[in-house]
C-alpha cells in the first residue's frame, strides 16, 4: 500500500489523515515499469495459447465429436475435480448458465429472493432473474471486496425471520432462499463467516466462483464452501474454453440433478426422447472442452506468472500517492485474475480522469461494474444500505493483468 495507508491482518486499508489526490502521472509511470514496452495497446486481460490447444482441437475435429458429447468433456470435468478438490463437476456452455443451474438445484423458485452483492458482474443478478426470482442486494467489505458478513447478519436480524428452518423476509413475506457471494477479481472474501450465517438462517450458500479458478482460502479451493458453486471459462478468464462454465459440488444428488437439467432433462435411453421436466441445453461442446483441457494443463504456470505480475504491481505502486494496490488477504492465495488499484479518495471524476489517461496511453483499464441497483431493470429490487459498495465503485480501477505481462 502507499505511504498514507496501513494494512491490517487481512489487508484492509485505514487512512491516516486526509487521503491525497491521485497522482495520475505517477500511476502511469508505475504501470509502465511493470508492463513491457512495444505494444500500441496493452489489453486488460487476453488469453494465451501456448500448450496443446491446436493438437487437442485437431483430435476433436478428427474424431467427429464436436458437440455436447465427447471424451474431452469428460476429461475437462475430471481435471476440474482434481484442481478444485471437488467430487463432481458438470461442464456448461458458460458461467451464467452454471450459476442458473446452481440456484435451481438448491431450490430457488419463482418469487423467491436471493441475496446478491451489489458489487458484481450483471450475470450474478441475471442468473437469479432467469429463474423468476428476485435479487436482493447486499453490501461489500473493502478488504477482498466480497459480501460483508457483519453487516449482512445485522441486516438479516432487522428484516428476516427463520420459520421451520427457512429464512423469510418479514417485509416482503417471501423466502430468502440463497446467498450468492462472488469472489471479486479472484480474491476470496470472508466466505467462512458467510457460510456460518447461511447455516444459522437456513439460507443456501451458492458461490459465484466465476473469477476464482486457482484461488484458495487456507488451502481450500474456491467453491468448496457452498452447497454448489459456479465457475467460468469465458475468453477473458484465467483459463478459457472460448466460452464455458461448470457446476462444482461435493453432493452426488446435486451433481446428478445438475447434469440432468443441463442435458434438456432427457431420460437416459438408447434412442427414445423422453424428457421428465423443463431442462436446459446447457452442456459444454466437446470442441470447447478440448480447448479447456489444454488450458487447464497450463494453469499452474498461469498462476505463477499472475502472482509475479501482482508482486511487481504492488512494489511499483508502493510509493504512489493516492493509490493502494488490492492485495490478497493474508489467508487467501488469489489467482489475481484482474489486478486492481484503489483510489484513497472516492470520486467518480477523479476515477474517470485516471481511466482516460491510462486508455489514452494504450493501457486498457476499466472501473468496476456499475452497481446492480443502479441498472434500470434492478433499480426497484430490495436492498440493504450499500454505502461501502458505493464508495468502492468510485475507487476501483482494473489495470492490465494478462499472465504474459510477467514474461
Amino acid at each position: 500500500m502507499n505511504t498514507t495507508s496501513e494494512t491490517s491482518a487481512r489487508g484492509s486499508v485505514t487512512q491516516a489523515g486526509a487521503p491525497p489526490a491521485v497522482d495520475r502521472a505517477a500511476v502511469l509511470e508505475a504501470i509502465r515499469r511493470v508492463v513491457p514496452a512495444g505494444r500500441e495497446v496493452t489489453p486488460l486481460h487476453e488469453p494465451e495459447f501456448a500448450g496443446n490447444e491446436w493438437r487437442y482441437l485437431k483430435e476433436c475435429i478428427d474424431s467427429g465429436w464436436v458437440s455436447s458429447v465427447g471424451a474431452f468433456v469428460d476429461r475437462f470435468e475430471s481435471m476440474l475435480c482434481e484442481i478444485t478438490g471437488m467430487r463432481f463437476a458438470v461442464a456448461t456452455v458458460n458461467g451464467t448458465a452454471a450459476l442458473q443451474v446452481c440456484l435451481r438445484v438448491v431450490g430457488v423458485e419463482p418469487g423467491d429472493e436471493v441475496l446478491v452483492p451489489a458489487l458484481t458482474f450483471v450475470a450474478t443478478a441475471n442468473a437469479v432473474s432467469y429463474l423468476g426470482a428476485q435479487p436482493h442486494f447486499v453490501d461489500s467489505e473493502p478488504v477482498a471486496l466480497g459480501v460483508d458478513p457483519d453487516r449482512l447478519e445485522a441486516y438479516l436480524e432487522d428484516i428476516a425471520i427463520v420459520r421451520q428452518g427457512r429464512c423469510w423476509n418479514r417485509q416482503s413475506g417471501v423466502p430468502i432462499r440463497a446467498l450468492v457471494p462472488m469472489h471479486t477479481f479472484g480474491h476470496i472474501g470472508e466466505i467462512e463467516a458467510l457460510a456460518q450465517i447461511c447455516s444459522r438462517w437456513g439460507i443456501a450458500l451458492v458461490e459465484d466462483a466465476a473469477e476464482a479458478l486457482g484461488s484458495t482460502l487456507k488451502g481450500r479451493h474456491a467453491g468448496n464452501f457452498g452447497r454448489v458453486s459456479a465457475l467460468s471459462f469465458n475468453g477473458n478468464k484465467i483459463v478459457t474454453s472460448g466460452g464455458g462454465g461448470a457446476v462444482i459440488t461435493n453432493d452426488p444428488t446435486i451433481a446428478a440433478r445438475a447434469k440432468h437439467l443441463t442435458t434438456t432433462a432427457r431420460v437416459g435411453h438408447r434412442w427414445s426422447f423422453v424428457h421428465d421436466e423443463v431442462g436446459y441445453n446447457f452442456r459444454l461442446p466437446n470442441i470447447n472442452a478440448a480447448l479447456g483441457c489444454a488450458q487447464l494443463e497450463q494453469l499452474p504456470d498461469f498462476l505463477r506468472r499472475k502472482h509475479l505480475l501482482a508482486q511487481r504491481y504492488s512494489e511499483a505502486f508502493r510509493s504512489v500517492a493516492g493509490i493502494g494496490f488490492l492485495s490478497e488477504p493474508g489467508d487467501c492465495r488469489s489467482n489475481y485474475w484482474l489486478n486492481a488499484i484503489l483510489l484513497d479518495r472516492p470520486g467518480e471524476n477523479e476515477r474517470e480522469a485516471l481511466l482516460a489517461d491510462l486508455n489514452d496511453n494504450g493501457l486498457m483499464a476499466r472501473p468496476a461494474w456499475t452497481l446492480m441497483h443502479r441498472l434500470p431493470m434492478y433499480s426497484s429490487c430490495p436492498r440493504m444500505d450499500l454505502s461501502e459498495a458505493e464508495r468502492l465503485e468510485q475507487r476501483i480501477v482494473n489495470v492490465p493483468s494478462s499472465a504474459c505481462l510477467a514474461g
